[in-house]
């Protein structure tokens, strides 16, 4: 279910033995937690709710927590945290934990106990035993990508809290400097709404003023001038960059990512793939892929696939040599201007 499914089930007063939280949303994360712990009575707290961290704690500790009877209370609220066995990642780690015994709480849980599990990770393994089970299983709440239209409602809501309101304008203005990501536009909402307090409006002027542009927004922009053939704006924008303290092989690596991202928006696309279809499939932000949308009309696969490939031979070199980055940068310029000219 998604965030805005499960805040309308637990209002209703239905709430289920135990919930997977999917998804690297912090705010939505945080907001859950709160949730979830309102529902013990404060003075009950102290005894009936636990945080495990997997990567510190025994899985079986958070078991046998789960297992037990509340202590003069109706509920138990037991809630485990970095649940890393749940994907592809392999740590080094002392601890040992016994998968097979969560399976089998899975499968008979304590009616008094709320177990809630937050995999705050962009990808479950999904072929692992254990993620199967936990999905067939339990309550799965997907938070990593809300849509566009949840993202805007969910900060006219926090906007509303603090008795302002917030322009379209300037709605898809935060969306567009924070690459849609909602932590990042809620950690913006106290400052501009306190600019705002004279007027009660955030306008999209304000939101240009003081929210600053994501990396990921600034390599958009570096990508679109790239393909457009404009060297003046696309080093000045890498310069920018640099003087940002963003390490050139990271600078690379998203760019790259970017590219590939247009290829495989461009290939869904031709294949009748929606937006939506095209965000789920790619497992990336549904913004992401409209910026995608709105760029791959353009430019031609040729363009995409040859400054990908750029790209891939600049990481190499950068790994092999010792010519300098900016330098290389600019050689891949140049050189996409002549291949495509």
């Amino acid at each position: 279910m998604k965030y805005s499914e499960f805040t309308k089930q637990i209002k209703s007063g239905t709430v289920d033995r135990v919930y997977l939280i999917d998804g690297a949303q912090d705010y939505l994360s945080d907001k859950i937690k709160r949730t979830f712990t309102e529902l013990i009575p404060e003075e009950e707290r102290a005894m009936n709710m636990s945080t495990y961290d997997m990567e510190e704690t025994p899985l079986s500790n958070a078991v046998e927590d789960a297992v037990s009877m509340p202590f003069f209370g109706e509920k138990r609220l037991v809630m485990i945290s970095h649940p890393y066995f749940l994907t592809a990642t392999k740590k080094k780690s002392k601890i040992d934990h016994d998968l097979d015994e969560l399976i089998e709480y899975l499968q008979h849980p304590q009616e008094s106990t709320i177990m809630v599990i937050f995999a705050a990770y962009e990808k479950l393994d999904a072929r692992k035993k254990i993620t199967k089970q936990i999905k067939k299983l339990a309550t799965v709440v997907s938070i990593g990508n809300p849509t566009e239209n949840e993202a805007k409602a969910i900060i006219k809501s926090e906007v509303a809290k603090a008795g302002c309101g917030i322009d379209d304008a300037a709605l898809e203005k935060l969306l567009e400097l924070t690459s849609g990501n909602l932590t990042k536009m809620m950690n913006e909402i106290p400052k501009l709404t306190i600019y705002n307090q004279q007027s009660k409006r955030i306008d999209s002027e304000s939101v240009a003023a003081l929210v600053s542009k994501s990396m990921e927004q600034n390599v958009f922009d570096l990508v679109n001038t790239v393909l457009a053939k404009q060297p003046t704006k696309s080093l000045d924008i890498y310069h920018q960059l640099l003087l940002e303290n963003d390490e050139p092989i990271r600078i690379n690596a998203v760019l790259i990512q970017q590219f590939r991202l247009l290829i495989q928006v461009m290939i869904l696309k031709q294949h009748g793939y929606s937006q939506g279809n095209i965000a789920s499939s790619l497992k990336v932000h549904p913004y992401r892929v409209k910026l995608a949308l709105q760029s791959i009309r353009k430019f031609s696969y040729d363009e995409l696939k040859t400054a990908y490939l750029g790209l891939v031979n600049i990481e190499r070199e950068m790994k092999s040599s010792a010519r300098s980055p900016e330098l290389l940068f600019e050689l891949f310029v140049v050189n996409f201007m002549k291949k495509t000219a």
